[in-house]
């Protein structure tokens, strides 16, 4: 076996399977970089849970400003890498300055600083939903170090934040991280409001036009998605709007764009929902 052919054979591939490979990847945001990104954004939601790091009252202005600092940096280079590649896959007549975008993205990176204690505020009302809703909860440090949910949720709000910003490629780098963590595939477009809930949440996909209210549960298995997948729907209203105080149990799938379900309502698990639902209504699987 010629080890040389071999080499040779892999390193043609790289250029007549173009688009699969970047080799050039001083273009193109780091994946390992957006991770490292994310862990230090998820310290100072909830600083000293999930590291190992001794924090004490005397160390943690120091240990919250060495993170910022670092997310600014890196943040904004990932940022840039993205806005670049974009313009440059757009064709562009006249791409965007390196420098103009080096300035975009450190603007954004520090509103991302700048909105941490919005996205504290927010993570904190869903992690006190779950701790009221799941009689399985015995405090809310065990909701926060253990719940995967509230980890997506959390996440997601990070996510939305870059999304709503115009970022791209990141939040979606972001959002399918999380979801192989803990299998919730929430898509940072979606709207969501205060004091979400997500119990076991293994298998729940949320598309990317979904609108969900504030008081909302979800349980395994739930689909909020689209009734048809075609590309000429992009940036067109095709996944469902959840009005407030809704429980959707385990297995339920509510489809369309046009299709609403009233503040109130229950569904049942197991449901298959392709159609608006008054405010109050409970809906079940028939027998």
């Amino acid at each position: 076996m010629n080890i040389d052919s071999l080499i040779d054979k892999i390193l043609d591939s790289y250029s007549t399977h173009g688009g699969v490979n970047r080799i050039e990847t001083e273009n193109f945001p780091n994946r390992e970089n957006v991770v490292a990104i994310l862990s230090d954004l998820q310290w100072l939601i909830f600083p000293g849970f999930k590291t190992a790091d001794s924090i004490e009252t005397g160390n943690l202005r120091y240990e919250t400003g060495l993170r910022v600092n670092r997310i600014i940096s890196m943040l904004t280079a990932e940022i840039k890498k993205a806005m670049v590649y974009m313009s440059a896959q757009k064709q562009c007549a006249n791409n965007i300055k390196e420098s103009h975008c080096f300035e975009l993205a450190e603007k954004t990176a520090v509103a991302c600083i700048d909105v941490i204690p919005t996205i504290r505020e927010a993570v904190q009302l869903d992690a006190a939903a779950l701790l009221a809703g799941d009689p399985a909860a015995r405090s809310i440090e065990e909701v926060i170090l253990s719940y995967p949910g509230l980890e997506a949720i959390l996440v997601y709000r990070l996510a939305h934040f870059l999304f709503q910003k115009g970022v791209p490629i990141i939040p979606r780098i972001i959002a399918e991280y999380i979801h192989g963590k803990t299998g919730i595939d929430i898509h940072p477009g979606a709207e969501i409001g205060k004091s979400f809930f997500i119990d076991h949440g293994t298998g729940i996909v949320i598309g990317e036009t979904t609108i969900i209210g504030n008081n909302v549960k979800l349980y395994q298995g739930v689909t909020l998605g689209a009734l048809s997948v075609q590309k000429e729907l992009m940036n067109k209203k095709r996944h469902p709007t959840i009005e407030d105080d809704v429980t959707i149990y385990s297995g339920a799938t509510i489809l369309g764009g046009e299709t609403v379900i009233g503040k109130g309502c229950v569904i049942g698990g197991n449901t298959w929902v392709t159609k608006s639902v008054p405010a109050g209504t409970t809906v079940m699987q028939k027998k």
